[in-house]
């Protein structure tokens, strides 16, 4: 398989995405950043139990039980995360007039998720692969106007059809792309409509980074699986699924 569901790649540690796209690279693929070294700190406010998402599955209640919200440094967005996480912001050189850039790291470093606003993004990807919808949720807190954006878990391609072979074959995060229907989609675009332009708030599914126990023998994209059924990606959820305007 060309993707690394079969080639079990070595990802970077980090992920930076393209603001302009050309072919049919949906989005970028993880690639190592070489901006200046931001602050990193810890999010801010007071640890508290807080209740399952809402939307979520009654069966998939989170690990973390102290969770935390933290306010963008641009002021314009919040969402939830484990108070034993970090966030960095920005994560990054921020994109021209400004935006949101930031990275979600887990207590052992390894980031989960990034959020970025004011983007702009271009895609043509006539090719279209195999797939699976493993979550879904719609996030009517961030509709502008339209149909309400959705957080999605999904992969593309399967053992007899391998997925794009320049970007990893499986990712979570927010989308307004309509749902795939049929027995084939185009390559993953996880972006979302914030004007002025548009967002994102997720990542890759990245062996090294979404450690999956027991799975070291799996294929990616049956470990891409295999992770949805963790208590870091419930927790990973319920925190990209909580993203709203700040209050």
């Amino acid at each position: 398989m060309r993707s690394p569901a079969a080639s079990g790649a070595v990802f970077p540690t980090a992920i930076v995405l393209a603001l302009l796209f050309t072919g049919c690279g949906p989005q970028a693929g993880p690639t190592t950043t070489s901006s200046p070294s931001p602050t990193v700190t810890s999010a801010t406010g007071t640890p508290t139990a807080m209740p399952t998402a809402t939307g979520a599955p009654s069966a998939s209640a989170p690990a973390s039980a102290a969770w935390t919200s933290y306010r963008t440094a641009d002021g314009q967005v919040t969402f939830d995360h484990p108070a034993a996480w970090s966030v960095k912001d920005p994560a990054g050189e921020l994109p021209e007039g400004g935006g949101a850039f930031a990275e979600v790291t887990n207590q052992a470093g390894r980031p989960l998720a990034t959020l970025r606003t004011n983007m702009a993004v271009g895609s043509t990807c006539l090719d279209r692969y195999p797939y699976s919808v493993l979550e879904s949720e719609e996030l009517p807190l961030l509709a502008q106007g339209g149909a309400a954006p959705r957080f999605v878990y999904e992969t593309r391609g399967n053992d007899a059809a391998p997925g794009p072979a320049d970007t990893p074959a499986a990712a979570y995060g927010i989308t307004s792309v309509p749902a795939p229907t049929g027995d084939s989609a185009s390559c993953i675009f996880h972006f979302f409509n914030r004007p002025p332009t548009a967002a994102m708030f997720g990542a890759y599914y990245n062996p090294d980074n979404n450690v999956t126990p027991g799975a070291g023998s799996l294929t990616y994209l049956e470990q891409a699986r295999k992770y949805a059924d963790t208590d870091e990606y419930r927790d990973i959820r319920r925190m990209i699924t909580s993203l709203r305007p700040a209050g």
